[in-house]
């Protein structure tokens, strides 16, 4: 049942190697990839902001109706977290996870899902 209110999601944290540096210091890029993640995943995309550094790295956050999500990106090592939390049965955030595995082509995956709220009680 898809009930409002809904006390449990799923938190999805990953951290990506070996990616392209270019790649990861294209903050257009990034803001698309992620969009396009959440809205394949079912995910309600609210707003989406980003801050671009200096001299390089991105920072994606983006307001779900579900919860959240966020890439912070380490251009300089070909690494990123990734970090993508959704309420309800919804929205799918290891979907949303892996499709941005796929965009990204790391040479090092690592991904861990943390199951909270009440159901995992």
């Amino acid at each position: 049942m898809d009930e409002v209110g809904e006390f449990a999601g799923r938190h999805v944290l990953a951290e990506f190697e070996g990616v392209s540096g270019e790649l990861l210091n294209d903050a257009q890029f990034l803001c698309e990839s992620l969009e396009r993640a959440l809205d394949k995943a079912g995910a309600t995309v609210c707003d989406m902001s980003f801050k671009q550094f200096e001299p390089q790295g991105v920072t994606v956050l983006a307001l779900l109706s579900e919860s959240h999500a966020s890439i912070h990106s380490y251009p300089e090592r070909g690494a990123v977290f990734i970090d993508v939390f959704t309420c309800g049965r919804v929205a799918d955030p290891e979907l949303a996870v892996n499709l941005l595995r796929d965009m990204l082509d790391p040479g090092v995956s690592r991904i861990s899902v943390v199951h909270r709220g009440q159901e995992y009680r």
